[in-house]
């Protein structure tokens, strides 16, 4: 091995971070890499790849002058240890973003973005393109069934990304997104997230305004139709841009089955919800634009199964069902609780929130949950008291919740045990429990507890 294939991560145990250093592994570079806290599933695939650090915590001699590149995550700081010594060395310092777009120069970018339905969208492309035997590199950022990672880098002609709008490192304060230098790009949604970083409503729109400005000449540009920020970002008069919207799929659900109508016949599919057939419109005219038929497209997509941990069905006996989502941000709140509801309205639908990200646990933000969980029989919002430490915020009392989210129905839950005893002894012969969260109730086995709430 050359002494220039070699490449440091810092902050390795990251979810897009320890893929990508498993992919460049695989392509033959000689990977190392730090953090201060790696956990699950992060720790077990390095482990399973030779990649996991010895120990955790930074240090300066991890960086020696035969390093190629230095790869710099997000949850590092500016004054991280290693980040100063490979300045000091000269090395070249790379976020993610960056350095997956130097590894992909000659390929066609596509970036998939928005606040909500960006990673279906990109997993539901995947499933569609190596159901069809293409040749393409992706990055996602949860899994998706089929592909044993969520990174690949090989020399494919074409790279599928999911485009986050989160900074791209703690030394460069720019969305991810704009880092990729697109040629397609697509917008599903823009609904206010990260006040941390984007602390008003229109800082945090213009990320996207600026995304679609970016698109070259020649390039595609597309939108969700049905959103209204998004249209107007869509429909503004960009120089030899090529413009698509769309809408949601058309569809019917029988008997809690899903069917897409097409022109092809009806299409049973294993996801459901308005959102989810939204997300579909928008692979489909993707996939179409890069030519893929649309007869094609429908042979595929019946047999996607879904993104990790989006609307994922844990446990289910005949009369009760129990689904995991990354639901945090209001609007994906809301699309969520509204599908399973759609799909099972004679179902009693039990709906577990957690508040755990930044904004969703700051009272100044609270009030965009507003009406979110109407489609709710029973809502219950859950927060870790270690959680809200953590970020050094207030603790928020069950009047505040109730009032933000318009709905007095509402029960806080601080405690998992309590939650836990509540859920199991409010059990219904026909209901349906949705787990919303984007953290982990404290670290409970999800797993486990949809066992239980099914025996």
């Amino acid at each position: 091995m050359t002494s220039t294939r070699k490449i440091h991560f810092i902050s390795i145990g990251g979810s897009v971070m320890h893929n990508l250093a498993i992919a460049l592994s695989k392509k033959g570079y000689q990977v190392s890499g730090s953090d201060d806290e790696i956990f699950e599933p992060s720790k077990s695939h390095l482990e399973k790849h030779g990649l996991l650090p010895s120990g955790l915590g930074w240090n300066s001699a991890n960086i020696t002058e035969d390093l190629k590149a230095v790869i710099l995550g997000m949850h590092a700081k500016e004054d991280n240890p290693e980040l100063l010594r490979a300045k000091e060395l000269n090395i070249p310092v790379y976020s993610f973003p960056e350095f997956v777009r130097s590894q992909s120069e000659h390929k066609q970018r596509i970036v998939i973005a928005g606040s909500h339905g960006k990673t279906t969208i990109t997993a539901m492309v995947m499933h569609v393109l190596k159901h069809l035997n293409k040749e393409f590199d992706y990055m996602v950022g949860a899994p998706v069934q089929g592909f044993e990672e969520s990174v690949q880098l090989t020399d494919a002609p074409v790279i599928i990304i999911e485009g986050d709008e989160y900074l791209t490192s703690p030394i460069d304060r720019v969305p991810k997104f704009l880092k990729y230098e697109h040629h397609i790009a697509l917008i599903s949604g823009v609904a206010w997230d990260h006040m941390n970083v984007y602390p008003t409503y229109d800082d945090y729109v213009k990320q996207f305004d600026i995304l679609a400005d970016n698109t070259p000449k020649g390039g595609t540009l597309i939108y969700c139709d049905e959103d209204n920020l998004v249209n107007i970002i869509g429909t503004k008069e960009r120089a030899d841009v090529k413009a698509l919207a769309y809408t949601v799929h058309p569809y019917e659900i029988k008997d809690g089955q899903t069917y897409l109508m097409t022109d092809h016949g009806m299409v049973a599919v294993k996801v459901f919800g308005e959102h989810n057939m939204q997300n579909m419109a928008a692979a489909l005219t993707l996939l179409k634009r890069i030519g893929v038929a649309e007869s094609d497209f429908y042979k595929a997509i019946g047999t996607f199964e879904g993104a990790g941990i989006r609307l994922q069905l844990l446990a289910e006996n005949k009369s009760v069902k129990v689904y995991q989502d990354y639901a945090h941000a209001p609007s994906k709140v809301e699309a969520t609780t509204r599908a399973v509801k759609e799909q099972f309205p004679e179902m009693k639908l039990t709906a577990v929130f957690e508040l755990h990200t930044f904004s969703s646990l700051n009272k100044d933000f609270l009030p965009q949950y507003a009406r979110t969980m109407r489609s709710v029989d029973e809502p219950i919002v859950y927060i870790s008291l270690k959680a809200l430490s953590l970020k050094g915020l207030p603790e928020i009392s069950e009047e505040e919740i109730r009032s933000s989210f318009s709905n007095d129905k509402i029960r806080l839950f601080t405690s998992q045990e309590e939650l836990k005893a509540h859920l199991l002894q409010s059990k219904s012969d026909s209901q349906a429990v949705l787990l919303m969260s984007s953290g982990s109730f404290d670290g409970l086995d999800l797993s486990e507890f949809s066992h239980q709430l099914i025996t």
